[in-house]
């Protein structure tokens, strides 16, 4: 066997003096002076990264051009390496051919397997990194990567549709995915449909009832881990975000931005039926039952149905009469939040609602809502049976007993039944001797 060559770090460009080492080809001269500079010759003219061998910088010229010769057959999602694309396919056969020894779960790729043995080990991986500006440490390195662009807010990823920027390529690649409507990956069960391969892991626990994340205080379960992210904040009464301009503070992000449009009166979502505007997209969801009478949550005591699922919690409670929510002040239970901050006003005397037309102060929003009704005259709630309006719902509830004949108020001295629970309160004063003027309605 032929003795390998010695490689030297004194040569200069297109002559080897160093060692006086002959070469057939001018060819083995260039790669292995340019060797004795240093062990990364083959540089990116884009980007400027270097590399040990061609085959890495042809591949990774691919991140520039979005060049992926390596497609699925099963979704045609392609990839720049091979080995992508061979990770890749155990997502749709559900190999997983990597086993941990200690409590034998299971992963798709090897790297994935090491990370999660140092959950056993406690052991801190080779690639461990320290970011230099805040100290902070991560096992991974490609995690400090990611870590930095908090400090740095580099994003030299660029869609080419909307201008939105990226820390990551996947993100761009995700990002696109609204551009295009493509959603690769699918529900086997119900043939939903998801842009992201987590949304598909998340939704699959709607068919499997799984629930992995579980509250260590109270044990209750949860499918997302953002959910018990922001549940363990109900233990810890923990506010993160708080508004500028009230001071009112939230558990949830979204809260306050919905919260926002409170001060703001923003309301960006329509209903495309009458015209209806919106703080929030669900609150548009739940309007449209009105429209079309839609009730899909049911209680499983009574049968009766409800368009919220929030109604139907709310409702539960009257059967099994939790009250889950108390004043600090005076100590009364409800069954709704809600109950308990307008109960507060009571207190605090506060009546933030006001009409624009008259000046008067309302402590809730509903009743501002139904007093705006007397300067514009609409009554949205109308009798099926004889066209009859009405501005309150409770009212339109009360008109229908004339024709159904219901009579849910009893009086329990002498059996009597009535429509309306004030005809109940007056008959009882024929019980009870009170004058019926002591407390005119």
């Amino acid at each position: 066997m032929k003795k390998r060559h010695q490689v030297h770090n004194s040569v200069k460009p297109n002559a080897d003096n160093a060692c006086r080492k002959k070469f057939n080809l001018r060819s083995d001269l260039k790669v292995r002076t340019i060797t004795d500079k240093g062990d990364k010759q083959f540089s990116c003219e884009t980007c400027g990264k270097c590399f040990s061998k061609s085959c890495y910088l042809t591949v990774h010229m691919r991140t520039h051009t979005s060049k992926k010769p390596f497609s699925c057959k099963t979704c045609g999602k392609g990839f720049i390496q091979n080995i992508s694309l061979t990770n890749h396919m155990r997502t749709h056969t559900g190999e997983k051919p990597y086993t941990c020894e200690t409590c034998g779960k299971r992963f798709h790729q090897s790297h994935h397997l090491t990370a999660h043995m140092r959950t056993h080990t406690g052991e801190t991986s080779t690639e461990a990194s320290c970011c230099d500006r805040c100290g902070k440490k991560f096992n991974r390195r490609s995690s400090l990567y990611v870590h930095m662009t908090n400090h740095t807010g580099e994003k030299p990823y660029f869609c080419d549709r909307c201008g939105k920027s990226f820390c990551f390529l996947n993100h761009l690649t995700v990002h696109m995915r609204t551009h295009t409507g493509e959603k690769p990956y699918s529900c086997e069960t119900c043939g939903k449909s998801f842009r992201k391969r987590y949304n598909l892991t998340v939704h699959m626990r709607t068919h499997t009832g799984e629930r992995p994340y579980s509250c260590k205080t109270c044990g209750k379960d949860f499918s997302k881990r953002y959910h018990l992210t922001r549940h363990m904040r109900t233990h810890t009464g923990e506010r993160l975000y708080s508004c500028k301009t009230c001071g009112q503070s939230f558990r949830k992000r979204n809260h306050l931005i919905v919260h926002l449009r409170t001060h703001s009166g923003e309301k960006p979502y329509s209903c495309k039926t009458c015209g209806k505007s919106f703080k929030t997209r669900g609150q548009v969801t739940e309007h449209m039952r009105t429209h079309t009478g839609e009730r899909p949550y049911s209680c499983k005591t009574c049968g009766k149905h409800f368009g919220h699922n929030s109604s139907l919690t709310s409702h539960m409670r009257i059967h099994t009469g939790e009250k889950p929510y108390s004043c600090e002040t005076c100590g009364k239970l409800f069954r709704k939040r809600s109950n308990v901050t307008v109960h507060m006003r009571t207190h605090t005397g506060e009546r933030p609602y006001s009409c624009e037309t008259c000046g008067k102060i309302f402590s809730k929003r509903y009743h501002l809502t139904v007093h705006m009704r007397t300067h514009t005259g609409e009554r949205p709630y109308s009798c099926e049976t004889c066209g009859k309006s009405f501005s309150k719902r409770h009212h339109l509830t009360v008109h229908m007993r004339t024709h159904t004949g219901e009579r849910p108020y009893s009086c329990k001295t002498c059996g009597k039944d009535f429509s309306k629970r004030h005809h109940l309160t007056r008959h009882m004063r024929t019980h009870t001797g009170e004058s019926q003027n002591s407390n005119s309605l």
